[in-house]
């Protein structure tokens, strides 16, 4: 790619990024996995318009993070593949597991 295609595409995705942030989410129906209970610490995620994704924690339920619909296909797919799956190591010894 050429230095000015890589300006246009960084462009765009700021475009796109200052759009995503800028929608009104107030009303959005958030969603977690099937099981978990209200009281429980879990990851929600919620659709928005376009294909894109929100996701907080339902402890920090004011921290909302966005993604468009690329950005969490490719998150998606990289989690199917293992991409983040962690191995033992010395961030995760001694970590208890609930």
């Amino acid at each position: 790619m050429t230095e000015e295609a890589d300006e246009d595409v960084k462009a765009r995705k700021d475009r796109e990024r200052d759009e995503l942030y800028a929608l009104d989410i107030s009303d959005v129906e958030w969603q977690s996995a099937p099981g978990t209970e209200a009281h429980e610490e879990r990851v929600e995620i919620a659709y928005l318009p376009g294909g894109a994704v929100a996701m907080r924690s339902s402890l920090d339920p004011g921290t909302v993070l966005r993604y468009t619909e690329a950005e969490w296909r490719a998150f998606v797919l990289g989690a199917r593949d293992g991409e983040f799956d962690l191995e033992e190591g010395p961030r995760t010894e001694g970590v208890a597991s609930e």
